[in-house]
């Protein structure tokens, strides 16, 4: 049986969930996680809003959500995906970029104002190489180890390197 819990324990609980395609993100710094409400009747609706409508990993994070509830004694938990507002890279907390970078991913840089274009060509402007700061790089392929990055070498230290899309 589920017990009454206070909704900011319980986001804190949900907020350390990792992110499957990138585990040095959690659901919280991706700012995937939207909202967290618990009833009367201790029932947990968790609200998330993936990074694109068809990441695969959106089952994943699902599972991990409701495992995570359920060991902390929530055994009525649901988990809801809402798509508007579409996510956007905007919701990244800061140490989700520092820890990106860290990991030799380049962080997402500042989105554009106005309607988010999709392309299949180069991204506008150089992505910076996460191990020594150059902005000497290119864009070896616009889809990287998941669809939310995109591959690149850094032609200063000749390092390759994902990059987190702009969104």
């Amino acid at each position: 049986m589920s017990t009454r819990a206070a909704p900011d324990a319980v986001r804190e609980l949900v907020g350390r969930v990792v992110d499957p395609e990138i585990p040095v993100l959690t659901i919280e710094d991706l700012g995937i996680l939207r909202d967290v409400a618990v009833d009367d009747a201790g029932r947990v609706e968790v609200t998330i809003t993936p990074t694109y409508s068809g990441c695969p990993a959106l089952d994943a994070i699902r599972d991990d959500v409701t495992r995570t509830l359920r060991a902390h004694g929530h055994d009525e938990v649901r988990v809801r995906t809402v798509l508007a507002p579409a996510w956007t890279t905007d919701w990244m907390s800061q140490a989700a970029r520092d820890r990106l970078a860290a990991d030799g991913i380049a962080p997402p840089g500042p989105r554009r104002p106005g309607p988010v274009l999709v392309q299949l060509t180069a991204a506008p402007g150089p992505a910076a190489c996460p191990r020594c700061g150059s902005t000497d790089t290119r864009e070896v392929s616009r889809f990287g180890s998941t669809a939310c990055k995109s591959h690149h070498t850094c032609r200063a230290c000749l390092e390759p390197f994902d990059h987190f899309k702009t969104l």
